[in-house]
């Protein structure tokens, strides 16, 4: 960890000398000058004011392997709710550098993350600003029409709400590496968000090839047959996918979502219960997060904020997580619960 170095980085983002800087600290340009050098070590007590200057948390005074870096920012994703502005610019200059001359795939994959996390957290912010103005004047067009683009919610125009770039992105991918599963993957479903079940068989035909899972297939089949208005034989290649893959806790959450589309709450509760308890440790809590939000459009609030502390117990228990975002927005969801059980 070479503080020097990121002071004399800092600085000359900053674009101050170091007589300027060893000025507003009280010491001697020579100081700053053997830091960042390594001749010496600012004292401890310079360290909070040093971080105030240069508007970084002390931590961020530090320079550490790129290994370490990475994680830092790898961690970032899973457990900050909003990341400041100065610790956000940080972590791009670093991931660009490694663009530049380190592991330029993982590189560009964080930046990815990163502005993702970034574009979730200012959407998440706008819709709160959007229900404030819906609160405050239900009929103002301009809050409702923010607060759907915040949440990404259909807005009734059919060339804005399909997913025709992703589309042509996927299969410009599959032209190229016929055997990408994610390409198929992402494909298979956009095209079945669009309703576009005469183009998804031949692609459905590729995965089933690739997938040794072979659950997906039949699901997507039983889709395909839905938008057909093929009901029965939605069904039937639904309940084929648990008979025949009753151990893939994945095949149980997929009719679970199919038959809760269709109104069977019922057996969607039984199914998502069954996906949770056919897997070992560590767990996916996806069931549980369906389970919340079945029980919660159903009125039945002490069973969601269950299934909410369900999630924060797999969290700790299976991973070692009893703090950050995560678990934070599970308890904020407890806590929204716990009013509208208040009010019911």
């Amino acid at each position: 960890m070479n503080i020097g170095t990121q002071i004399k980085a800092l600085r000359a983002e900053k674009r101050v000398t170091q007589e300027e800087l060893a000025e507003k600290l009280g010491v001697s340009a020579q100081a700053v000058s053997k830091w960042e050098t390594g001749a010496s070590l600012p004292d401890i007590t310079l360290l909070p004011p040093l971080a105030a200057y240069f508007g970084v948390a002390i931590d961020e005074l530090f320079s550490f392997p790129a290994e370490a870096e990475f994680e830092r920012i790898e961690n970032m994703f899973w457990h900050e709710r909003r990341i400041p502005r100065e610790t956000f610019e940080r972590a791009v200059r670093f991931l660009e550098s490694q663009v530049a001359e380190g592991d330029a795939v993982r590189a560009n994959e964080c930046l990815a993350y990163l502005y993702n996390h970034r574009a979730e957290s200012d959407h998440a912010l706008a819709s709160e600003y959007a229900r404030r103005v819906i609160a405050s004047d239900v009929n103002r067009r301009g809050g409702w029409v923010a607060y759907q683009e915040a949440m990404g919610a259909a807005c009734g125009d059919e060339w804005y709400d399909n997913h025709f770039t992703v589309i042509e992105f996927c299969k410009g991918v599959l032209r190229e590496h016929p055997d990408c599963f994610d390409a198929l993957y992402a494909l298979i479903e956009n095209l079945l968000a669009d309703k576009r079940y005469d183009d998804a068989p031949p692609y459905i035909d590729m995965l089933e090839k690739l997938d040794g899972r072979g659950s997906m297939a039949l699901f997507y089949r039983g889709d395909v047959a839905l938008g057909r208005g093929e009901i029965a034989e939605a069904k039937r290649l639904w309940n084929k996918g648990v008979e025949d893959y009753p151990a893939r806790w994945q095949a149980w959450c997929d009719r679970a979502d199919r038959v809760k589309k269709l109104g069977d709450t019922a057996q969607a509760e039984a199914d998502y219960e069954k996906s949770f308890a056919v897997q070992s440790a560590p767990r996916f809590t996806d069931p549980l997060f369906s389970l919340a939000q079945l029980h919660e459009a159903a009125g039945e609030y002490e069973k969601a904020i269950r299934d909410n502390e369900r999630i924060i117990e797999v969290l700790e228990k299976d991973y070692g997580t009893a703090d950050g975002e995560e678990v934070d927005a599970r308890r904020r969801d407890i806590e929204r619960l716990r009013a509208l059980q208040g009010k019911a």
